[in-house]
């Protein structure tokens, strides 16, 4: 048996195929079957965009439709966020842990994990958004409700991202079909933002807070400046109004959920799973504990994850106290889902942008100019409050967060390839790369929400009021510049410790194509002596 680069040998005669697939014969058929049209990459972006949408709701608006709405402390709203996140990070690598034990069905191994989830993640999503008729159990029923919701996108999430891996196993190819799936999800993520803040947008106007005339408490002390302000006492909202917010999240809740569905049928239609059919043959799997020490002594993947813990942590403790800043720490609480739609739109048209820049100098210089873009103007909203430089703010800030969703997803696969030629005879640790990827991304993220949530129970913090003692806004402006930047900064020196350059990755991509011919050549002489015999 002839060997392949570092002695490797290829049995094919021990290799179980998927049905339908079998070798090319030439590197011109290699190449044309690693090749994927249009509606491919389209279906299969459509399929990320449902992880977003619903993401994109829960991010913005869960943490003041918890404090505001379902009306529970910020004690338990944070312990809410914190155990529900952490719950969602752990669910990760068990996630990973069975799909790497799944075997092949006519719909291939990851599609079933996606299909099977959907129903289970729409009803747990639509009951998270429902206040419950009884009061002392608000606690657990959230909690509840937020766990099963994330265990259910963890069952998707986790397939859907490992099956870039089984779409082409040419890395131009990934990458592009990366960024459809990046362009979708933001656009996923504009259209959550969108659905969700239109219709409970009147949940949170200014309109529905009760005034007061201070001059008829101090008559003569007070100047005419201060007629028609806040009550500083904080008056709760109505019941009428209470009422009005609960049927607006659920009907939010429910169009939300049909978008899901449809997007996963159009993922289910669109995409066809293939295994590797040039990968190095083994006779099984590689075991899971086995596979997770291999990965978890892979220097690349340690770092790209570290990096990417620290910025993602960092975009989403903006994400999730913006409402609540434009809502109490700046008077912009009429416009804030306007604002998001800025960003996020700006984030979706600037993702070809990024796509082209990496293409053209680097994944890391692509990440560390998208990235650290957001920094200046982060700080200019902080220092500088007003509707105008929002606006300027947002549109900014979109670029920022489109490279953060791109960059991750595409320098994944190469961390992947790169572990391949390293452990040539690993096979089936996609699954263990995407989902402890996530399990730590997910982690971090709860931390740092039931932290920001709880520095708001103790800077006094009045659930349901209209507006909040000055300590709330000193927190949220901190939650929203200063402490964004430190971690921003932070991962991107991790990152410059990231081995994987444009040289290595392009040596590996040829490495990958000479083993991947290679054992091609093999499996089909083994074929020859087969039909001989």
């Amino acid at each position: 048996m002839a060997k392949g680069k570092g002695a490797t040998e290829c049995s094919s005669d021990k290799w179980i195929k998927p049905p339908g697939l079998q070798p090319s014969k030439d590197t011109h058929q290699i190449h044309q079957d690693s090749r994927l049209s249009v509606c491919n990459k389209l279906c299969f972006a459509i399929g990320g965009a449902p992880n977003q949408v619903t993401g994109s709701a829960t991010g913005f608006f869960l943490q003041i439709y918890l404090l505001d709405v379902a009306r529970i402390s910020p004690f338990q709203a944070s312990l809410v966020l914190f155990i529900g996140k952490a719950w969602g990070a752990a669910t990760d690598p068990v996630v990973g842990f069975f799909i790497s034990k799944s075997k092949w069905t006519k719909i291939g191994r990851l599609m079933p994990w996606m299909v099977g989830c959907t129903p289970f993640v729409v009803v747990s999503y639509f009951y998270l958004w429902y206040v419950p008729p009884f009061h002392s159990g608000k606690f657990m029923w959230y909690l509840g409700f937020y766990c099963l919701y994330q265990t259910m996108i963890t069952g998707f999430h986790v397939p859907y991202s490992a099956l870039t891996m089984f779409l082409s196993t040419d890395q131009k190819e990934r990458d592009s079909a990366t960024a459809y799936r990046m362009t979708m999800e933001v656009f996923g993520t504009l259209i959550g933002a969108a659905i969700q803040g239109q219709i409970v947008a009147s949940a949170h106007a200014s309109k529905h807070c009760r005034l007061y005339n201070v001059s008829t408490e101090a008559p003569g002390n007070v100047s005419e400046e201060s007629h028609n302000v806040y009550s500083p006492i904080s008056p709760a909202l109505t019941q009428e109004f209470l009422s009005h917010a609960k049927e607006v999240y659920m009907v939010a809740a429910g169009v939300i959920g049909v978008v899901f569905l449809l997007c996963t049928v159009i993922l289910f239609l669109g995409v066809k799973e293939k295994d590797d059919p040039y990968a190095l043959k083994t006779d099984k799997p590689i075991q899971f504990l086995k596979g997770f020490k291999l990965v978890m002594q892979h220097g690349p993947y340690i770092k790209l994850t570290a990096a990417f813990l620290f910025i993602s942590v960092a975009i989403q403790l903006v994400q999730s106290n913006f409402v609540l800043f434009c809502t109490y720490a700046v008077d912009l609480r009429d416009h804030f889902q306007n604002i998001v739609l800025t960003l996020l739109m700006s984030a979706v048209m600037s993702i070809p942008l990024w796509q082209w820049f990496l293409q053209r100098f680097g994944k890391k210089s692509t990440a560390y100019c998208g990235i650290s873009w957001i920094i200046p103007f982060t700080i200019m909203l902080v220092c500088f409050p007003n509707l105008i430089v929002a606006y300027v703010v947002a549109v900014s800030s979109g670029l920022s967060v489109a490279a953060s969703l791109l960059l991750p997803w595409s320098m994944l696969p190469d961390v992947v390839d790169d572990f391949r030629l390293i452990n040539p005879h690993s096979k089936g640790h996609e699954a263990i790369f995407y989902s402890f990827y996530a399990f730590f991304t997910k982690f971090a993220a709860g931390i740092s929400l039931g932290v920001s949530t709880l520095c708001l129970e103790f800077a006094g913090y009045d659930t349901g009021a209209c507006k909040q003692p000055p300590g709330v806004a000193y927190v949220l402006n901190l939650l929203l510049g200063a402490v964004p930047v430190v971690f921003i900064v932070t991962g991107l020196i991790v990152l410059l410790l990231y081995p994987i350059t444009e040289e290595v990755r392009l040596k590996n991509k040829h490495s990958l194509r000479e083993l991947r011919k290679h054992c091609d050549n093999s499996g089909s002489q083994a074929n020859e002596v087969r039909s001989i015999a």
